[in-house]
């Protein structure tokens, strides 16, 4: 474990090492008690164990008075930390602690020098597997797959930022992110479309891509035909069974359908700068049978109306993983690539992330794995673990599900390219009003108004707590105030350009010049930085991108005040205070990053 002073972690689990030190030499036979530190109320931080442990040892021990005498005691038994500028007990235990003003210039100073990756915090895992995105071949990514896309993506970056678990001695080493995008490539659609393929196009190997041509339209032209032929749906039908069987004929049709499909898919994730690995449902198909299998000798699998089913206790109905016809379905897909991401990429974690609408197909999954002895449990922190991470819909001003004034579901390209023109218009708008716009290029313009569209689309899905419903309008996102991309990309270009003015060489002033933290809000500011790795904690292990966001506009807020009360160029406390500025564009850089946002450094 970590010794106190090296920077490990965020500063609460730095606080924590020390705590625990001084629980376990408090009551040395409870040792399985883990500090209880939180921001504080009172002071900067505060430990919360008293109350609880005096429960716990109030019968064995004369020693201890109440939880206050307890408090003291874990107080007086902390080791000495070049961290903490003094400690008091409050109330019925609480331990407040405040940070010594120079470990925090030091620690700020330490980041500027190093890096931000010396604030990563730790997580108790060294793989992870995120499974987000997941549209279904031949269909156009729309407005829906947005949130499993944005909510994914950053999500992983979080992740891949923090640094695993080690043992004492070992070399530090970040969290290995496995990012899975589970595309439906193996579905019954699939018959229906490539018997249109052969159907309209007997020369369509000759033809190739330009037999489809718009496949969203060609989608819907053989749906049309698998409704409404009676023949048509029959040989569709037949054409599964040749396709899973291994037919060559249909498999080249399925992969060119899949490669036109897949081309339309990375250019909307380039245009998110969301990198995917894609395994597909057909890449975990010829394990469902073992899977199965195993789960059968296990006593998981029973016969029920001619299906093989797994039931699951407290579910009305069973999980169906063969269905009467003998075909697999989701379940059985979604077992096998359970199995295969445990026993084959040796994931610690599983993370699903879909709609809320599929929690309960999740939780039966879940549980049938706990009963296989797959997972340890279905809820706790034991390892491995699966987790659904699910989130709400996404709204018109009508309050119903966002669409095109035809009804259609929004296309996730169009969506952009708005994002991009109304951001665009707003830019232009306001450069001129500024009698600016002849200090700009045309691609600086398209630079910079794609940066802030994209962002404002990612930001406003972020910020809200995934489980709940949003709605979706450009005027709000693209607001210069409150609580949006839009505000934080201006607030950080604004700091550059405070830094630019004052003409001095930061990469100097990291090596020599020293943070002084006389001013309250001098150290307000620098009391919100160094939480900036809590912050990344907290969203991860409770899985909320929002907390980020909320990190990042209080960051933003914090800064507005002290820059309010603080002049920082031409007084002498300069180099202490463009440090300062320096420190707080450093963070909300990193912030920007993990929300998959490109920060503007001219506006």
């Amino acid at each position: 474990m970590a010794q106190d002073g090296d920077g490990v972690g965020s500063v609460k689990q730095q606080l924590s090492r020390l705590f625990k030190v001084s629980l376990n030499a408090t009551c040395p036979n409870e040792s399985d008690v883990e500090p209880m530190i939180e921001i504080g109320k009172f002071a900067d931080y505060q430990c919360n164990n008293a109350m609880g442990l005096w429960k716990r040892v109030k019968e064995s021990s004369s020693e201890f008075r109440n939880p206050r005498s307890l408090g003291e005691a874990i107080m007086r038994n902390l080791p000495p930390s070049a961290m903490i500028e003094s400690t008091s007990v409050a109330g019925p235990g609480f331990i407040n602690i405040s940070l010594a003003n120079d470990w925090l210039s030091k620690y700020i100073s330490q980041m500027l020098l190093f890096g931000i990756d010396t604030w990563a915090p730790i997580l108790p895992v060294n793989r992870v597997v995120v499974d987000f995105s997941s549209p279904n071949i031949a269909k156009e990514m729309h407005v829906g797959h947005l949130r499993s896309t944005i909510i994914g993506d950053t999500l992983s970056r979080m992740l891949e930022f923090s640094n695993a678990e080690i043992l004492p001695n070992q070399e530090k080493k970040k969290v290995e992110v496995l990012r899975r995008n589970h595309v439906g490539d193996w579905g019954t659609q699939f018959g229906m479309l490539i018997e249109y393929l052969f159907n309209e196009f007997p020369n369509w190997e000759d033809v190739g891509e330009q037999a489809i041509g718009d496949l969203q339209e060609f989608y819907k032209a053989s749906k049309r035909k698998f409704d409404e032929d009676a023949s048509f749906k029959e040989k569709a039908q037949r054409a599964v069974v040749r396709l899973q069987g291994g037919e060559e004929k249909y498999r080249q049709a399925w992969k060119q359908i899949c490669e036109i499909s897949r081309k339309e898919f990375d250019q909307i994730y380039q245009r998110l700068g969301v990198h995917l690995e894609e395994k597909g449902e057909s890449f975990y198909n010829p394990y469902i049978p073992k899977v199965l299998e195993e789960l059968a000798q296990k006593g998981l699998v029973e016969e029920s109306d001619g299906a093989r089913v797994i039931f699951i206790e407290g579910k009305s109905i069973p999980l169906i993983v063969v269905k009467r016809d003998g075909g697999y379905n989701y379940a059985s897909t979604d077992l096998a690539a359970l199995w295969y991401r445990l026993n084959e990429e040796g994931a610690q974690w599983i993370i699903y992330i879909t709609d809320v609408g599929q929690k309960e197909h999740f939780e039966m999954v879940f549980s049938a794995a706990v009963r296989s002895g797959w997972l340890p449990s279905l809820h706790g922190n034991a390892f491995p673990k699966a987790c659904h991470v699910g989130f709400g819909l996404v709204l018109g001003s009508d309050g119903k599900r966002f669409r095109t004034r035809s009804s259609e579901v929004v296309r996730l390209a169009e969506l952009l390219d708005e994002a991009k023109n109304s951001s665009k218009s707003e830019l232009v708008k306001k450069l001129k009003e500024n009698g600016k716009l002849e200090e700009w290029t045309e691609d600086e313009l398209e630079q910079t108004a794609e940066k802030i569209g994209y962002g404002a689309v990612k930001y406003a899905d972020l910020k809200t707590n995934r489980l709940t419903n949003y709605t979706f309008s450009f005027e709000k996102m693209l607001d210069a105030r409150g609580d949006t991309a839009v505000y934080l990309l201006y607030a950080h270009a604004r700091i550059c350009s405070i830094i630019r003015k004052s003409g001095k060489d930061m990469e100097e002033l990291k090596q020599t010049g020293v943070i002084v933290l006389d001013d309250a809000n001098e150290r307000a500011l620098a009391i919100h930085l160094i939480r900036f790795a809590e912050a990344v904690e907290e969203a991860c292990t409770n899985l909320l991108p929002s907390v980020l966001c909320d990190y990042l506009y209080r960051l933003t807020e914090m800064f507005s005040k002290f820059y309010e009360k603080c002049t920082v160029i031409g007084t002498p406390e300069e180099t202490s205070r463009l440090l300062l500025c320096e420190a707080t564009v450093v963070v909300m850089r990193k912030c920007f990053y993990l929300l998959g946002i490109k920060p503007v450094y001219k506006i």
